[in-house]
This record gives structure tokens, C-alpha cells and sequence, in this order.
């Protein structure tokens, strides 16, 4: 849970979907056991809602939604479903608390993939969420497409889901082509017309799927949809620790959300997803608190409040000052010191000229034991000069 400050103190909750949405990622497969892990590791975080798979899939599909609700999670355990009475009868035998109907709503999908009318999708929808309510299940309502949807369509959809007692509404940008200052108004004006739970479900195929989850919720939306690393459908989805964390920091929420496990939750996914976590990835990237410019490295090490948004461990990594081509005499000589080494202005110097030249011809930064070889080196050369200076 977030508390917003500045927002007229709001409650925001977590939606996460990696084990569903991001197991959509083409090529990606979790195991049973990696999807119990996962559901564990964001449980222990503190998300408020997982939503895990789709049971109408059956087999190893269902087993592990099973499994998930038997290990009693903090978390609220939803399942996706269309919006078919049969799906939700397969929930229900899962034991979730908790289902998405999920239904197109834009006339792009509604004449070119159902080939049906808007009446249909409306009769659909509160046939599958009446029925959901009477077994006593939370819902949320997903307008499949609603970025491309007609928007008096989707208001007369929102106010007929909540005659069916539908519990949220989830706005999704399905294909991503929304932008943060668009879906910010969108969603403030369907939200002054229907009052009801928003959920922000934002795709990143033009990089703004972060960007437009906040948009959502400066609109009004009071929960968020995401994943771990932004894993997803084609480019992924909004991720769960760029959103969080730009909350935190940029909107200066108060989270009981411990981001201190972020690190280990987003190897982990990495992982068991067999997709790589870049080093420039935003907020749990190797290269998020790696220093190596000499003026960023020198401003770090005076105050990393110079070139750091927050304290890497908020979310599980180290700084770390790395030496090479771009590298200041200040980060060489602070670099030393940690060998117990203090290095005058001349050593440090011809140290310094060694670490760039060398780190051209390598064309990568210098580990620990190069630098020590550099520095033997300088040494041994400023010793031989001097006894042939004498």
C-alpha cells in the first residue's frame, strides 16, 4: 500500500501480474515451483493482489494456482478470466478470492476480433461479474483495449459493471500507444463520471508504460497494475519497481512496500524468465549506482546525494566506483585507499594515465587486480628512473 500526501491522501494498492501477464512474454515459461516462489517472494514484499494465471488453461496451469492459494498469502490471489461463466467456474475450483473478466471494449476489437456489437460485450461482461458476485468473489472488470475505446462506450460499460456489483474497473492499455498527459485527463474525467475503482494496466510499446501508470493515478486511479522488471507482452509491461519507486520519490508517497527485496526479487525473476536484467535497467540495474565519469565519480564520493536519487539500499544494491577510461584522479586515489594505499599526486597521476590507456586497448573498465598490477608497475618504472637520474 501507498499513501499519497499530495493527492488528497489516497490509498493506492498493487496489482502485480508477472505469473500471468508476464508469463505472456513470448518464450517465457515459468515452472510450478518458480511461480510459487515468486507469488512468496511479492507476497513478503507487501503487494496487496496477485493476479497468477489463467485456470481455464488447466494442467500445470491450474496446479500452480492451487498451489499458491493453499500456501495462504497475505496477498489477495486473483485469477484472469474472459468473460465466460465456464472460466470462472474453473477460478472458483482454484480457491482464488479474486477474479479479472477481462473483455474488449474498443470497436477495433469489438468489429475485427469478437465480429460482435457493444451490446454483446455489456451482456457478456454483467452475465460473467453477476455471476462471479453470487459465489462471492472480488472483481475487477478489465476494459481489454480501453485506450482506443469510445468514451461515453466505456462510462455506459463502467456504470453497467457496477450494477453487476463489479468491485474495479481496469483500464487497459492494451497495445501501449497512450501518453502520460492523455491518460492522466482520460482518466480523471471517467472517474469524476463514475466514482469507481480504477486500476491502471499499461503496456511500454513506446517506453511510457511507467510514465502512464502515473498518469493514471494523478488522474485518479487508485490502483496499479505491474510487473517484476516490466516483464510482458511484446515490450513488457509498467514495472513494478520503476512505479513504486518514482511514487516514492518523485510523488513522495509513504509505502509499507519493503523495497529493500527488490534486488533479490528481480534476479530471481530475471532468471526463472531466462530474461536478461540489463545493467542500465532503471532502479535495480548494476549501473544504477556504478560511478565511473570523473566528475560524477568525484561528486559521488563527496556526497552521493550529487548523482543518486536515493540510497542504493532502499533497494538491495551497493555503490560502487568503478575505475577506468573516464576516470578522475580523485576516484584512483579513493580507489586505493581502500587497498590501504595512498598514492601523492605524481603516483596517482601516472596511475591514472595507465588506467585510460589501458582501458582503450580492453575496451571495458579495470578490475581490482589490474589496477594493482598498474600500480606496481608505476612504481617500478618511477624507481628505475630515479636510479637512473642518480
Amino acid at each position: 500500500m501507498c499513501v499519497i500526501d499530495n493527492i488528497n491522501g489516497r490509498e493506492l494498492k498493487f496489482v502485480d501480474t508477472t505469473l500471468r501477464d508476464g508469463e505472456q512474454t513470448a518464450g517465457v515459461v515459468f515452472a510450478n515451483s518458480e511461480k510459487i516462489m515468486i507469488a512468496e517472494m511479492l507476497s513478503d514484499l507487501g503487494i496487496n493482489q496477485l493476479e497468477v494465471g489463467i485456470p481455464t488453461m488447466g494442467g500445470d496451469e491450474k496446479d500452480a494456482i492451487k498451489q499458491i492459494v493453499k500456501k495462504n498469502l497475505k496477498s489477495s490471489i486473483m485469477a484472469w478470466n474472459r468473460a465466460v461463466v465456464s472460466d470462472i467456474e474453473q477460478s472458483i475450483d482454484c480457491g482464488v478470492d479474486a477474479v479479472a473478466i477481462s473483455i474488449s471494449v474498443s470497436d477495433i476489437h469489438i468489429q475485427n476480433k469478437l465480429k460482435t456489437s457493444r451490446e454483446w460485450v455489456i451482456e457478456n461482461m454483467v452475465k460473467a461479474t453477476e455471476f462471479a458476485k453470487k459465489n462471492g468473489l472480488y472483481v475487477s472488470v478489465n476494459g481489454e483495449d480501453a485506450s482506443r475505446a469510445d468514451e461515453d462506450f466505456l462510462i455506459e460499460f463502467i456504470e453497467a459493471a457496477k450494477q453487476a456489483g463489479a468491485d474495479r474497473f481496469r483500464f487497459c492499455d492494451t497495445v501501449g500507444v497512450m501518453d502520460p498527459f492523455t491518460i492522466r485527463n482520460k482518466i480523471e474525467r471517467i472517474y469524476n463520471k463514475t466514482k469507481f475503482d480504477i486500476e491502471m494496466h499499461t503496456h511500454n510499446d513506446f517506453g511510457m508504460a511507467t510514465a502512464n501508470a502515473i498518469g493514471g493515478v494523478l488522474g485518479g486511479a487508485n490502483y496499479v497494475g505491474v510487473t517484476v522488471n516490466g516483464l510482458g507482452e511484446r515490450a513488457g509491461n509498467a514495472a513494478l519497481e520503476e512505479v513504486l519507486m518514482s511514487l516514492i520519490h518523485v510523488l513522495k508517497c509513504h509505502s509499507n512496500i519493503d523495497t529493500r527485496r527488490f534486488k533479490e526479487l528481480s534476479e530471481y525473476v530475471s532468471r526463472a524468465s531466462g530474461r536478461e536484467l540489463p545493467a542500465w535497467k532503471a532502479i535495480v540495474g548494476s549501473n544504477m549506482f556504478r560511478h565511473e565519469s570523473g566528475i560524477h565519480a568525484d561528486g559521488a564520493l563527496k556526497d552521493p546525494k550529487n548523482y543518486e536519487a536515493f540510497d542504493p539500499s532502499e533497494v538491495g544494491l551497493e555503490r560502487q566506483i568503478v575505475i577506468g577510461k573516464h576516470s578522475g584522479r580523485a576516484a584512483v586515489v579513493n580507489k586505493f585507499r581502500e587497498y590501504d594505499i595512498e598514492l601523492d599526486d605524481e603516483v596517482a597521476s601516472r596511475v591514472l594515465d595507465v588506467v585510460r590507456s589501458t582501458s582503450v586497448k580492453l575496451k571495458r573498465s579495470l578490475f581490482d587486480k589490474e589496477l594493482v598490477f598498474i600500480y606496481k608497475d608505476v612504481m617500478r618504472d618511477m624507481e628505475k628512473d630515479s636510479t637512473e637520474a642518480i
